[in-house]
């Protein structure tokens, strides 16, 4: 029993040269990308701002556009961060899984008062 627990180890220390020859030799620095086009003019407005502020401990990352909070990144002090969205205009915000589409809710208004 005791000699496995040091055959294992000691098999994946063997196999790390394996692992570092397999990378090219002659790798070389991506180009830079190209300038973009005469006449091309970003629209500043379509580009998110970030406003980054701290709530308690955790720190907020709002992304916004027009003015409009569509997504917010918390990071707390001691953990993973994690993102909200925002489904529509009027609408809570809703945690987002991953990079996975999330699926959308149906709502329709029944009742007002």
């Amino acid at each position: 029993m005791l000699r496995k627990r040091f055959l294992i180890p000691l098999a994946l220390l063997a196999s790390l040269p394996a692992f570092a020859a397999t990378l090219p030799p002659d790798l070389e620095p991506l180009p830079e990308p190209p300038p973009a086009p005469e006449g091309y003019d970003s629209d500043s407005a379509l580009e998110p701002q970030v406003t980054i502020t701290k709530r308690g401990e955790d720190t907020v990352e709002e992304y916004s556009v027009n003015g409009q909070v569509y997504m917010m990144k918390v990071t707390p002090p001691n953990g993973v961060p994690y993102y909200l969205s925002k489904d529509s205009i009027d609408g809570g915000w809703a945690p987002m899984d991953g990079p996975v589409d999330r699926y959308s809710m149906p709502s329709w208004v029944i009742f007002r008062f």
